[in-house]
């Protein structure tokens, strides 16, 4: 992470009593884990943001590192490595020497929820991270949410209105001239393994950003 980046993010941040609390009572059950806010990771010049929902109890939480030691990083860093955004097409832990180039990763809300379910307040709680985020990409920029709670994080962000632009996997947003939101499925357990999200979607939305960073994309499904 870089020094502007570190700027931004507040690894000792408690603004939301309810996730801080959980925090305080997941680290005394797991004392090994992380167990704190997790902070994006990636190229701090990146093109391409990706943005989760939170940290996940036995992933992100446990490693400090988004989707890594979860199912759900499974498909996310295989697909980063075939499309050439990682050094690795397995995310172990934070010092694995594993590196993204041109993409960075982050989640609209950077602490772990119980059952995984941020309250609305807590997304918003949490936005001015994100805000600081999509300022600093670089270049023609493509952000992609992974989900319709990533999505709407980043219209808030924005200060634009939900309504103007729907959620839809594989839509293409294009907000200006030079940035597009991207849509996706969340890579999670559940939408893989019911196949809601097979690898060939996944595959066919990364191909998409790789158009759209090469200028070659359209904004066909653009909201």
């Amino acid at each position: 992470m870089s020094q502007k980046n570190s700027l931004k993010f507040n690894p000792d941040c408690r603004d939301c009593p309810r996730l801080a609390d959980f925090l305080d009572q997941t680290a005394l059950k797991y004392p090994d884990y992380h167990a704190r806010p997790v902070a994006p990771f990636g190229d701090p010049d990146a093109q391409l943001l990706i943005v989760g929902l939170a940290p996940g109890m036995h992933g992100a939480n446990a490693s400090g590192r988004p989707f890594t030691g979860d199912y759900a990083g499974i498909l996310l860093y295989q697909t980063l490595y075939d499309y050439g955004f990682s050094t690795a097409p397995v995310s172990v832990s934070r010092d694995d020497g594993l590196q993204l180039g041109g993409c960075r990763i982050t989640n609209a809300v950077k602490c772990l929820p119980p059952q995984n379910k941020p309250q609305l307040d807590e997304v918003k709680r949490c936005n001015h991270y994100l805000c600081a985020e999509l300022d600093d990409l670089q270049g023609l920029a493509v952000v992609l949410a992974l989900g319709k709670i990533a999505h709407d994080a980043v219209i808030r962000a924005l200060e634009l209105r939900l309504s103007a632009y729907p959620f839809g996997h594989a839509h293409v947003h294009r907000m200006a001239d030079d940035f597009c939101l991207v849509d996706s499925y969340h890579c999670s357990r559940y939408n893989t393994q019911t196949r809601r999200l097979t690898p060939e979607m996944f595959a066919d939305v990364f191909r998409l950003v790789r158009q759209i960073m090469n200028g070659k994309g359209s904004a066909a499904g653009a909201g």
